[in-house]
């Protein structure tokens, strides 16, 4: 996995919130907490941070011991800018990106990186000198489609995938077999959090890893340890964020 030697890289925070405190209203800046790598708690601004809660948590594909929360950076301007800029170090120089294919509701940050991507006469093989910022539609078993209008925006592109996680790989793997697919060349995998090297012979490149957030698990919802020990679940999670339980 890319990890970047930058100041904003290491000005970067690990904040830990109570989920029940943060139901139904968003936590102030005092409510969350950061942790440095002696594991002293600090309350350091930066806009660039990992926000997580503790718990039992169930998802589409498996359970989990983190809720990682990007809501800011997914929506937040300022916080969406830090992550492109974070980001594009690993594209800025060698790699042709036409088009960003944005899951996980990573809009706003996919157009800040491509606003990242096309300063400085960035290389792209559009015609039009620019960069596509799509997002893709899934069907109810969770393939992903293009529709005909969006389709040759990757078909001969070199199209950079953009998550805000990737932690099993399953939504991943899906839009790199749609890029293949439609005809796309996959430029390269980008998240805010990842706990995976490479997927499907692709590197990913990430803010956040396993180091970050050490004890992070992921476990087969058949065969949860949690589950085992009979800790409730605190809350079904998505990429649009979590419900209660």
């Amino acid at each position: 996995m890319e990890k970047k030697g930058s100041a904003a890289a290491e000005a970067a925070a690990l904040f830990v919130f109570p989920l029940k405190k943060a139901m139904g209203r968003s936590l102030t800046e005092q409510e969350c907490c950061s942790y440095d790598q002696h594991g002293k708690a600090s309350h350091q601004q930066s806009n660039l941070f990992l926000r997580v809660a503790k718990g039992h948590f169930a998802t589409s594909h498996s359970h989990i011991n983190y809720y990682i929360d990007v809501t800011t950076q997914k929506s937040r301007l300022s916080e969406a800018k830090a992550v492109a800029k974070e980001l594009v170090a690993a594209y800025q120089h060698n790699t042709i990106v036409d088009t960003v294919l944005c899951l996980d509701g990573t809009q706003v940050i996919g157009t800040c990186l491509a606003n990242e991507l096309t300063k400085d006469g960035f290389a792209n093989m559009n015609a039009h000198q620019t960069i596509y910022v799509i997002t893709p539609e899934y069907t109810s078993g969770s393939q992903i489609i293009l529709r005909d209008n969006l389709a040759p925006m990757v078909k001969g592109k070199h199209v950079l995938i953009l998550a805000a996680s990737i932690t099993t790989g399953y939504t991943i793997q899906a839009a790199v077999e749609a890029v293949n697919y439609y005809g796309g060349i996959v430029a390269g995998l980008s998240a805010i959090f990842a706990t995976t090297h490479e997927c499907l012979g692709y590197p990913v490149t990430s803010i956040f890893d396993p180091t970050s957030l050490p004890d992070y698990a992921s476990f087969d919802s058949r065969d949860c340890p949690l589950c085992k020990a009979g800790q409730h679940i605190d809350a079904l999670v998505n990429s649009f964020g979590y419900s209660a339980l």
